[in-house]
């Protein structure tokens, strides 16, 4: 059995890689291991959203969104992707900086676990003497969480010591962890290996001069972290900023990911392991007139579909008999994750629930057999008084031309071209009724098919929700003038 090596990121989108967004993001080293070394699979979307309900999906092999919340992994269902293959022999690691693994009781699965603490709202060592310096507006960024008085980004830069430089960067820790970890294993296969980068997952906090190489010309406070709502709520300059953050912490994921590789690579271990890179969803920046992933803004009414700059992550795949720099034009959700890595290590692994994913192996190897015909979304959300609640995240389906979304922005049924319009930014459902029609048959077949309830299926039907009247949040005009 070969070593499996799972890298996830939190919030690298899609469009990272390759230059293929508007404003492209430096991405060097995943761009050459997609030319030298990986396969590429060119339609992951997320399943269950967002952080847990993801890694929930990832390592139980089963669709979680129709069924339950967020939640510690145990209260999901028995399936642990760490204690399956540990009955196949495997040693199994776990090394993240997500902050949220760990309260979600992921490691118990594991033979050993190691977090870096300190991202995001966790804080590991109070240092209350040294007083907590204002980061960024208030204004500009989510409400909560509130640690006396300051916002999130500001908690987060005093927690850790406004830090400076990048080997002070999570990035940076994780990777050498996971770096020491492969020359103190790599003798000792099988094993499997989970490392999780949280990120580039906000707050965005690289250094500033890698921001700076983004926007030279910005000279007003850093926007280090979204507000979850209208990006009009932006001046230009400011979202310009926004981004540059993002760019900049999006590009040290890439480089410490690279070393990592590099690692790998040095250590000989590419024919006797599996490595999958991938990330749980993306963030929007200005698309959809929006900035986050969920809308938690008080003066947003919108209801948030999984748009495909959150929805559509990369899947890169490498080692073993697997292509070098091939590229595969396949449908792939997180519940295939440990079907496939099992199968391409030549593990058998016994699920005590059967797995909803499925196996991409003979694709991958062979170039040959059906994927999905559709992805699906979604997040759990529990109806208010039989209703869908007002700025609820919605389901996206896509299929290999078409984006839908049954409860869009304003809570009429949305539909976009993807193959002309992959970031989503023109609705087309006018003229196309039965395309949205033959849609919706999918996305109900869908969750019939995984035993979604009827009093959650009704909240996606037309009046199962309540509209919001968009004379009252003039979004686009806003956008316009914010761009």
């Amino acid at each position: 059995m070969k070593n499996i090596i799972l890298l996830i990121t939190d919030t690298f989108r899609y469009d990272n890689l390759r230059d293929r967004a508007a404003r492209p993001v430096r991405t060097p080293e995943l761009d050459r291991f997609m030319d030298e070394r990986a396969t590429a699979v060119e339609r992951a979307y997320m399943g269950s959203f967002p952080t847990i309900p993801n890694r929930t999906d990832i390592a139980r092999g089963v669709l979680g969104w129709p069924h339950y919340p967020w939640q510690p992994i145990d209260l999901s269902g028995p399936n642990h992707i760490a204690k399956l293959l540990s009955a196949q022999g495997y040693a199994t690691q776990l090394i993240c900086d997500c902050p949220h693994l760990f309260n979600a009781r992921f490691q118990q699965g594991f033979d050993a676990a190691f977090q870096h603490r300190g991202q995001e709202g966790d804080k590991p060592l109070l240092h209350l003497n040294d007083p907590i310096q204002t980061t960024q507006p208030v204004e500009t960024t989510r409400p909560t969480p509130n640690f006396r008085g300051h916002n999130l980004p500001d908690t987060h830069r005093w927690t850790n010591r406004y830090p400076r430089y990048e080997l002070e960067m999570f990035p940076a820790k994780t990777a050498m962890t996971t770096m020491r970890f492969l020359e103190e294993n790599c003798e000792a296969g099988p094993f499997f290996l989970w490392v999780d980068f949280f990120d580039p997952h906000e707050p965005w906090d690289p250094p500033e001069y890698l921001v700076r190489r983004y926007d030279p010309d910005y000279d007003g406070p850093a926007m280090l972290h979204p507000n979850y709502g209208p990006s009009a709520d932006y001046s230009p300059a400011q979202l310009r900023n926004l981004w540059a953050h993002y760019a900049a912490e999006a590009e040290l994921t890439d480089r410490w990911l690279g070393r990592v590789l590099q690692k790998i690579d040095d250590l000989g271990l590419w024919d006797d392991s599996i490595v999958l890179i991938t990330a749980d969803h993306g963030t929007s920046l200005g698309e959809h007139q929006r900035t986050g992933k969920s809308n938690i803004c008080e003066h947003d009414e919108r209801y948030w579909p999984i748009y495909p700059e959150i929805g559509h992550v990369p899947f890169l795949l490498a080692g073993g008999d697997v292509p070098r720099g091939a590229s595969l034009d396949l449908i792939v959700q997180p519940t295939d994750i440990l079907p496939t890595l099992a199968e391409l290590a030549g593990a058998t692994v016994a699920p005590e629930i059967p797995f909803d994913g499925r196996s991409i192996a003979p694709q991958v190897l062979g170039g040959q057999g059906p994927g999905r015909a559709y992805a699906v979304s979604g997040t759990h959300v529990k109806p208010q008084d039989g209703m869908l609640r007002r700025k609820a995240v919605t389901p996206f389906l896509v299929t290999d031309r078409w984006g839908y979304a049954p409860v869009g922005a304003f809570g009429q049924p949305e539909l976009y071209d993807l193959a002309a319009d992959p970031l989503a930014a023109r609705d087309v459902a006018a003229g196309h009724e039965a395309v949205m029609r033959e849609l919706h048959g999918l996305l109900a077949a869908h969750l019939a098919a995984h035993g979604a309830t009827d009093e959650f299926c009704a909240m996606w039907q037309a009046g199962g929700h309540a509209l919001i009247d968009d004379t009252e949040f003039d979004y686009g005009n806003r956008w316009e003038g914010a761009r």
